[in-house]
């Protein structure tokens, strides 16, 4: 790519186009902080394309990437300076100001709650985290308070309970080995590619999940590796699997028991690795013998001889490996869910190997500014008045952030005591990740002082913000992408003009709460510090050497003695092994074995509801036009993707009297909203499937508008009401009605 020996390897000239290496993280993107290539041409972001020498896309991007990224960057709506709210929250109505007047209000503001009602009465929340999620919490710590979530997410649901369930579980987070920790990817000596991937509950090409490129696991259908799909929709991977169980949403967890059942029963399981490493194999045999595949078929709607065909191609693939997804942190009670899938890698001893489930290392790059970055700036006194650790302990054990659904209780009733501030950041709650977002709006504007900060006046700034700060998008600022098996830089190509990176505004801010909790002297020596935790680099070498690093990495580290603090093999758990049967859970008052709960409503748990309500609601399915509700104003992206759909089975549509582009109401007894109707085959007629995200960013602003926001958000059916865990919400196992939308409704 390089042109000549005296250009740098990460930005070179092409023509009169400006290239520079770099990565797609926050915002606007997702997870992956995939390897790109921004072209600039007189100082204007013109056009990005994937990097063909970066391992993890090989120069492969989304439609986000391509088409969403260079007109975010220069939209004419982007918020470009601090703004000031006149008048009463949701008018519209805002003032410009500068910088030091945003921090000096701001300042004064929170320093006045937190006199009269304590720091914790300041709630700091973000979105989907991404790169912004420590700096937050750090900034919270660095105020005094020790209460930041994703603010109206209930049960946290998303990604945090599978992570919680692993940690006490095996002590770590496992993850498919999908060669990502090599720059030979691929081509590594030793790496195999697994024998058989089951994608349970995520549709990876779409949703890119776990941060790296979703297309891996095409790579591995190339290579030869078959593929089991847990899913209630039939999605392109589906269609190439060599068994497709379309489960009904919400019975995960019946259905990992009932394979465990025949793998356990039929004596297909790893029994040397079950002897030596892990921990009450007994007791989940005798759990298993509950969910019989007879009764697990009637719970899920899949039949028997498919789970029976399932488990078995599963179990004597060796390796097999696990891709999952959020639609399991969705279900309620997603721990013993957690749980049980875990146990189906751990008894076929799929752990830790090449092509199985490999355990992340331990890259003090990312250790030391994960979820308890600046935790100990915090007293003992403060951090015990975290919300929800009494009422969920399972919180105490290092999983630092307040619990989402009473931290919206305290917004509204004021205990355990007064919520009084708020601070958002990448978090568009009502629009997307809040359940009951009515309920979210009178808790927020229940609040006598609230920031948010993004990219774009969301519903969520317009109803209830004071303050609103700009954000970078990625190519305007320096940072880091930052994950278990990858260090990154992201190289600033545009001016930025008044907006700045999170990491700057959580620094900036955060010297003004607690000066000593920020020593760094610069953002730039902020961001070497962050490196060379992991390198013996700084920023600039990281550039110089192409852009990223990997760190090392080896197999088997239980083995090796690498996982525990006292230095003995085995695993990070009380037991030394993988908890089949949790001492953690048992200590916590939770069922140590995994079981099956029905969601709150369904058709076995309220048949009479369900006898009003005759269908299952599934919703947040992917697209390949938006990352949640971003990029609504891209014309490029809603080309793809005009307006939000509800899907269902034209039998379905047929006893509805609806066709295919009708609007319709999907109602339940929680709230309603109207989708459009778009028929599938892929679903089971009894099952529909509702976007998520959507609002609009071209419909008038004010309240009660805001953004035509009430008349298209699903997330208006979902209830706030977490696992017994704390962990887990209802969002994809819901009960409704469909009807269609009479003339004059919309």
């Amino acid at each position: 790519m390089v042109k000549n020996s005296d250009e740098k390897i990460y930005q070179w000239q092409e023509g009169d186009y400006t290239i520079t290496r770099s990565h797609a993280w926050s915002g606007p993107g997702c997870h992956d902080g995939c390897g790109v290539l921004l072209y600039t041409l007189e100082g204007k972001l013109v056009k990005v394309e994937g990097d063909p020498d970066h391992p993890f896309n090989q120069g492969r991007l989304c439609a986000r990437c391509l088409g969403a990224v260079p007109a975010v960057v220069n939209h004419e709506d982007r918020v470009r300076y601090p703004m000031k709210r006149i008048g009463k929250r949701g008018e519209n109505n805002w003032e410009r100001i500068t910088w030091e007047e945003a921090y000096d209000l701001i300042e004064k503001q929170f320093t006045e709650i937190k006199q009269q009602h304590g720091a914790e009465s300041v709630v700091f929340g973000y979105g989907t985290a991404r790169d912004i999620f420590p700096q937050i919490n750090r900034l919270a710590y660095s105020f005094g308070s020790p209460n930041a979530c994703t603010l109206g997410l209930s049960g946290a649901a998303c990604y945090l309970p599978r992570v919680a369930a692993m940690y006490c579980l095996m002590g770590g987070v496992s993850q498919v080995d999908c060669a990502q920790y090599f720059s030979e990817r691929y081509r590594k000596n030793n790496w195999k590619y697994p024998e058989t991937v089951m994608v349970w509950g995520n549709n990876t090409i779409r949703s890119n999940a776990d941060g790296f490129f979703g297309h891996w696991i095409v790579d591995l259908l190339k290579r030869g590796t078959k593929i089991i799909v847990i899913d209630p929709r039939m999605t392109w991977l589906a269609s190439r699997a060599e068994h497709w169980l379309q489960i009904r949403p919400g019975t995960d967890a019946a259905l990992a028991l009932g394979m465990l059942n025949v793998i356990i029963n039929e004596n297909l399981y790893d029994h040397e690795f079950v002897d030596k490493w892990t921990f009450g194999f007994d007791k989940l045999k005798e759990r298993v013998q509950e969910y019989p595949v007879e009764r697990v078929a009637e719970i899920t709607w899949v039949p028997k001889e498919k789970i029976v065909a399932a488990a078995r191609l599963f179990a004597k693939s060796k390796p097999a490996a696990v891709q999952w997804g959020v639609a399991i942190d969705m279900t309620k009670e997603s721990f013993p869910a957690s749980q049980a899938i875990l146990s189906l890698w751990s008894i076929t001893g799929n752990v830790d190997i090449p092509g199985g489930m490999i355990l992340q290392p331990n890259n003090p790059a990312i250790m030391d500014i994960q979820g308890g970055w600046g935790y100990d700036l915090l007293n003992e006194e403060q951090k015990s008045k975290r919300i929800g650790i009494k009422e969920y302990p399972v919180l105490n054990f290092g999983f630092l952030t307040s619990q989402p659904d009473l931290t919206v209780e305290a917004m509204l009733t004021g205990k355990p005591y007064p919520i009084k501030g708020a601070w958002i950041q990448g978090n568009n709650a009502l629009a997307c990740m809040s359940a009951d977002p009515q309920k979210m709006l009178k808790a927020l504007k229940n609040l006598e002082f609230i920031v948010v900060v993004d990219l774009f006046m969301t519903p969520t700034a317009m109803a209830v913000a004071d303050v609103v700060l700009p954000a970078a998008a990625y190519p305007e600022k320096k940072g880091l992408r930052l994950a278990w098996y990858h260090i990154g830089a992201i190289n600033p190509v545009v001016d930025a003009g008044e907006v700045k990176s999170d990491m700057q505004i959580s620094y900036e801010l955060g010297k003004r709460f607690n000066p000593e909790g920020w020593p760094w002297q610069s953002i730039d020596e902020l961001w070497d510090w962050i490196i060379q935790k992991g390198t013996e680099t700084n920023f600039n070498g990281l550039n110089e050497q192409g852009g990223w690093v990997l760190p090392s990495f080896e197999y088997q580290k239980y083995i090796k003695s690498i996982l525990r603090p006292d230095g003995k093999s085995g695993f990070n758990t009380p037991s030394g092994r993988i908890e089949l049967f949790s001492n953690v859970f048992e200590m916590l008052g939770l069922d140590p074995l995994p079981y099956y709960e029905e969601p709150t409503e369904s058709p076995y748990s309220t048949p009479d509801v369900y006898q009003e309500y005759p269908f299952v609601l599934t919703t947040g399915a992917r697209s390949w036009a938006f990352f949640h509700s971003e990029t609504r104003q891209i014309p490029q992206m809603r080309s793809l993707h005009p307006d939000p759909n509800i899907e269902m089975h034209p039998q379905a549509a047929k006893s509805l009297g609806v066709q295919e582009g009708d609007w319709v109401w999907i109602e339940n007894r929680q709230g309603r909203c109207r989708q459009k109707v778009k028929l599938t085959l892929g679903l089971d007629p009894r099952v529909v499937s509702a976007d998520h995200g959507w609002w609009y960013p071209e419909k008038l602003a004010e309240e009660p508008s805001l953004y035509g926001l009430w008349d298209v958000a699903i997330n208006q059916l979902v209830p706030f009401l977490p696992g017994r865990s704390g962990f887990g919400g209802n969002y994809k196992s819901l009960l409704c009605k469909i009807y269609k939308v009479k003339e004059g409704e919309m």
